[in-house]
């Protein structure tokens, strides 16, 4: 198995020469279910993009698949014209690529400095040591923590732990410890889950915020007009396949997304 990325070479005229990450013909199968079943789609640089669906629709399997701690059943992925498809979890940070998860994967024991200092350690790999004897090394990683606090509100937190945190807050420490590894790919599982309307309105300008600096970004989100609103491009999934894909706008109103999410969502509205 590959254990670094390699370079694609692939068909001349083949790859968008500024997609940051393109998979193909991607497959993950658990035993007899498709979780997600040929995807082939591409990221641009610099972009917002956006992924819609149903609950089990295959979204957040992707975003594992795309970090390697999913096993692929087939398909191929390449970030930045590299193909990376065998490369090891960990070496995924150090590729560029950020992640925050569907559910809280925060450590109770450490403070939110602490938690969000993990991401920083994980892109320095062995420099990290150096933070002890060299003050310049220390100095750094302490002026981009405190930085990625103060983006995602969490200035005036650090020293509370996760358990002293709201759910909406602690999602924000996620995002935080996937900022300050300085990605050029952020791939956001959900991340204003928890978080009231004024707290997710903050978290679309952060976005907004980091794609003006050039950050390309994935987005899972069950926020449909937040998705509108902050995403340049929309793709929509059901039973683990691709359905729509394009302007935000023309996809939640493409008829197959209607039916497979907005219509079941209107559905349950109507019956609450």
């Amino acid at each position: 198995m590959t254990t670094e990325a390699v370079p694609h070479e692939g068909v001349p005229g083949r790859r968008v020469p500024d997609q940051v990450l393109r998979v193909e013909d991607l497959a993950v199968h658990f035993g007899g279910i498709k979780a997600v079943d040929g995807i082939t789609l591409g990221l641009e640089r610099g972009l917002i993009s956006g992924i819609l669906g149903p609950n089990g629709s295959g979204k957040s399997t992707l975003l594992g698949a795309v970090t390697r701690l999913t096993p692929l059943t087939r398909g191929s992925m390449y970030f930045e014209d590299r193909d990376f498809s065998g490369v090891r979890p960990e070496q995924v940070a150090r590729l560029g690529i950020g992640r925050t998860f569907q559910t809280v994967r925060l450590l109770d024991d450490l403070t939110v400095h602490e938690n969000v200092q993990l991401g920083h350690d994980l892109i320095a790999g062995p420099r990290r040591w150096w933070r002890r004897v060299d003050s310049t090394e220390r100095d750094a990683a302490e002026a981009a923590v405190h930085t990625a606090l103060e983006r995602t509100g969490l200035d005036g937190k650090e020293k509370l732990r996760p358990g002293q945190l709201s759910y909406g807050l602690q999602r924000r420490v996620e995002i935080a410890r996937a900022i300050v590894m300085s990605p050029k790919l952020l791939l956001l599982d959900e991340p204003t889950a928890g978080m009231n309307r004024f707290e997710r309105e903050e978290i679309g300008r952060l976005m907004s915020d980091l794609r003006a600096e050039g950050l390309t970004q994935l987005i899972v989100e069950h926020d449909v007009q937040m998705m509108v609103d902050v995403c340049d491009h929309l793709f929509a999934m059901n039973s683990g396949q691709l359905i729509a894909s394009g302007a935000p706008a023309d996809v939640v109103r493409d008829p197959a997304v209607r039916e497979a999410y907005l219509g079941k969502q209107d559905n349950d509205d109507r019956d609450s």
